[in-house]
């Protein structure tokens, strides 16, 4: 009975229950056991989880404060996301939360939602897929809630979400639109009436609106109540007024996130900072101050994660006052404080860089536009216009190494015998006591080091011990030995001067060997008066060489100069020395002309000068027009450079390989110094190679690579010779049988120059016959020497077809064609075209030997 009496009670609170989890009844039991079942059960858990999500993305996130930074911080890839299985654990489990909670205890009755939970269920099922970047179903959770529920406290929360999704969308001119009419129409609470509007100037900052950006973030940052917002508000103003110029309004900006001090992130503060300082002009008057400041800064143990930009903004102080020295120690300071800022060392090696370039120091400028194109995107317009500047750079280095090894070589040619002896032995006597210190100072050390040795119990121990049982007496001796000798292996004759050592490399244990190591001083090369007047050039003829180079690098270097940096003066300076030292008469005329371009350009009376030293004793070329008549250099002129370009490549097409060779060489002497020169000569180098074969080709092609290095001609010729060249070397035949060409086979017919009417007649019936026969075979007509061509049949599929069609030639009456033929394997077409070799290929190919 008493059983009886237990078990009623558990069943109607059963029932009780089980009537009360029905999300189909209205009823107020119902209603309040899922409301809050959804916001004590599943939502807790699920903002949990967005919130850990959330926080990951914003302790991962970093903004780039040398742009203007987003209102929001949320890092935003370009594609636009849908469902996948690679998205933010967190947020997908706060996704799964929100889900549930609408699946299990929405309560929509007659269209009436009466779970008073469920509006947050999807508001935060939104906001994760936000977070997610899964824009399009956050969109549609956002309106759900706008279409669905009218009455609900987080409507307005809602719009402003789903106005985010719109402008990361690109909806900038919607989004502006709704959130007018939800500040018009909506009474919002401080903090989502502060939302609304920041998010207003993130849409009219897209929209290039600053004016009115800056108005919308004012109000923003005075009615959030919070303060790491409001530091990103301020600072976003500050870096608004500074696109639009505007110093003053700036600073006032910064100094209002400045005041913040630790109520927002210390990061804002410090960039509020460094920004205020660039906005302030560096005078006699506040130079010490700034500098005090600065120092402050960098002396602040809370601002070492900030180190890199104070740094950085010390070596502009010191670039501004022309304290090099520390300028420069600052940049690398900053070079080495920097983690992960590719624009922060962009800004530091471009500043190193020019700082070398202007010293003429190229080859170390170079070094650091290289370490600038580490840091650059390669499809950006800077890495574009860096790596020009290093390909420039490349070139006045190596002209300029050029220049100055002849200038040395020279001036030492031109020296008397005495002159040469006391200049070559005050260099040696440079290197010896160069020498003796560094020896001096390495006695000093292992003396030092052996004297601390013997404060030790070890050394106490050895003392007055035979040499080679005392520690320190024999570790000296070792040392003394590989001072004088090097390190030797042991062996025979260990002390002949000519013993090259071959120890392994302590690092790598690679064999290294090496001519001078442990070579004694007095047979050491470096040390003998003998070996320098050895190398001084004794023919005349090898200084003329050499002042032709020079000659040539000059000239290079001032056109460079001119054409590429706008360095009028380096330019000037280059073609002057041309000039002076008598150059070969090619370099005469473009030297004076560019010369007097420079004059021009820079308003100088030697322009003058120059005109009239060019009309006069070079009044019929081509630069003397062009002085008189600039119009002559427009591209519809039929003599201009681009004209007699044109024509000749057409000669080239047409295979007039002869006319089109002597053509540029025409040219090329009438334009020198032009442009236009690099591309005859390439041109030029074609034709030799479609006349002449592989190797007069590829000494054609060298001499375009070295002569014009700096234009597109020029590379591109080194291209060939390292990409394409090694292909084309190759002269082995294949064998010709079926399964090695099958698809590749040709008729050709030899024909000499001479009989070019019989040749061009037979090509003519060859393509009536393939008409005929309705073939799909190609006839060409292809130059082979200067001697020779061919009459070409293109196009069969196997041998049998090509010889089939050799014998239909020969027995058929209507098609006859007795002349002199032979087919062969494409492969081998082209390497008898490219090196020229057709009675190789007859010898080994057409009649093998047995």
């Amino acid at each position: 009975m008493k059983f009886h009496y237990k078990l009623i009670p558990i069943l109607v609170l059963g029932g009780f229950f089980a009537s009360s989890c029905s999300t189909k009844k209205d009823a107020f039991i119902n209603r309040n056991w899922h409301a809050l079942n959804t916001k004590y059960n599943v939502l807790y858990n699920g903002n949990i989880a967005f919130e850990t999500g959330r926080d990951a993305l914003n302790e991962n996130y970093k903004d780039d404060y040398w742009e203007i930074l987003p209102v929001e911080r949320l890092e935003v890839t370009e594609d636009i996301k849908l469902d996948s299985e690679d998205n933010n654990p967190d947020f997908i489990r706060a996704e799964e939360k929100a889900t549930k909670a609408i699946q299990k205890h929405s309560m929509d009755i007659k269209d009436v939602e009466r779970n008073p939970q469920t509006d947050e269920a999807f508001l935060l099922l939104g906001k994760a897929r936000y977070f997610d970047q899964r824009y399009i179903p956050a969109l549609e959770a956002f309106n759900y809630i706008i279409n669905k529920y009218d009455y609900s406290d987080k409507l307005g929360e809602a719009r402003i979400w789903r106005e985010k999704v719109n402008i990361r969308l690109h909806n900038d001119e919607l989004a502006i639109k709704n959130l007018k009419n939800l500040l018009k129409y909506e009474d919002l609470k401080d903090q989502e009436y502060a939302d609304a509007r920041a998010m207003m100037a993130q849409a009219y900052i897209n929209e290039a609106v600053i004016d009115t950006a800056i108005q919308q973030l004012k109000i923003a940052s005075y009615y959030t109540k919070k303060n790491p917002e409001k530091g990103r508000y301020y600072y976003i103003i500050g870096q608004l007024y500074n696109e639009l110029g505007r110093k003053d309004s700036a600073n006032y900006a910064f100094d209002k996130v400045i005041e913040l001090n630790r109520k927002s992130p210390r990061v804002y503060m410090v960039n509020a900072e460094i920004q205020k300082l660039r906005n302030i002009e560096v005078t006699p008057e506040n130079k010490a101050e700034m500098l005090e400041y600065l120092t402050d800064m960098e002396e602040n143990r809370e601002n070492r994660p900030f180190l890199d930009k104070i740094y950085r903004q010390l070596a502009e102080y010191h670039l501004q006052q022309e304290n090099d020295s520390l300028a420069l120690m600052y940049f690398n300071r900053s070079l080495r404080a920097t983690q992960n800022e590719p624009k922060l060392n962009v800004l530091n090696y471009g500043n190193l860089a020019e700082y070398n370039f202007d010293r003429n120091d190229y080859r170390l400028a170079g070094a650091y536009y290289d370490s600038v194109l580490v840091n650059l995107d390669e499809n950006t317009k800077q890495y574009r216009v860096t790596k020009r500047k290093l390909d420039n750079l490349e070139d006045v280095i190596k002209y300029e190494d050029i220049a100055q090894h002849v200038d040395s070589v020279i001036s030492v040619y031109n020296m008397s015998i005495d002159d040469r002896i006391a200049y070559y032995q005050a260099h040696i006597n440079r290197l010896e006591e160069a020498r003796a210190a560094a020896a001096k100072k390495e006695e000093e050390r292992i003396t030092s080091g052996f004297a601390q040795f013997a404060k030790t119990k070890g050394g106490k121990e050895n003392q007055g011990k035979f040499y080679f049982y005392n520690l320190t007496s024999l570790g000296y001796g070792k040392n003394d030995f590989v001072t004088r000798w090097g390190k030797r292996e042991l062996a025979d004759d260990w002390r002949w001067s000519d013993k090259r050592r071959a120890l392994p490399s302590e690092a790598t244990g690679e064999v290294i060997t090496s001519e001078n190591e442990g070579v004694a001083p007095e047979n050491d090369d470096r040390f003998s008066l003998d070996y320098y007047l050895e190398q001084v050039p004794k023919d005349s003829k090898i200084i003329d060489s050499l002042e032709s180079e020079c000659n040539f690098a000059n000239y290079q270097l001032g056109l460079i100069y001119k054409e590429n940096f706008k360095e009028n003066r380096l330019a000037a300076e280059k073609l002057e020395s041309v000039l002076a030292n008598d150059p070969e008469e090619r370099l005469i005329l473009p030297s004076k002309y560019n010369l007097y371009k420079i004059y021009e350009e820079e308003g100088s009376a030697l322009m003058q000068t120059m005109k009239a030293d060019i009309l006069k004793n070079h009044g019929d070329s081509r630069y003397a027009e062009i002085i008189l008549n600039p119009r002559a250099v427009l591209e519809g002129d039929t003599d201009s450079p681009d004209a007699r370009y044109a024509a000749l490549y057409k000669r080239y097409q047409r295979q007039e390989f002869l006319k089109t060779i002597t053509g540029a060489e025409e040219n090329i002497e009438k334009f020198t110094g032009d442009p236009i020169v690099p591309k005859l000569e390439m041109l030029k180098a074609n034709a030799i190679g479609r006349l002449n074969g592989f190797e007069e080709f590829k000494e054609a092609l060298d001499y375009v690579a070295l002569t014009y290095p700096n234009s597109p001609e020029g590379k591109k010729a080194g291209q060939i010779i390292e990409e394409q060249l090694p292909k084309l070397a190759e002269t082995e035949f294949s064998p010709e049988t079926e399964s090695e060409g099958a698809g590749n086979w040709k008729v050709v017919f030899p024909f000499r120059r001479s009989n070019d009417q019989i040749a061009s007649r037979i090509k003519q019936e060859l393509e009536d016959i393939i008409k005929d026969l309705r073939y799909d075979n190609i006839i060409s007509k292809d130059i082979y020497t200067l001697e020779d061509q061919f009459v070409v049949v293109h196009g069969f599929k196997s041998k049998i077809r090509a010889l089939g069609f050799v014998e239909l030639l020969r027995i058929n009456k209507d098609y006859r064609i007795e002349n002199e033929n032979f087919v062969i394997l494409s492969n081998n077409y082209k390497i008898v075209q490219v090196h020229k070799n057709l009675q190789e290929y007859k010898a080994n190919i057409l009649t093998p030997k047995p």
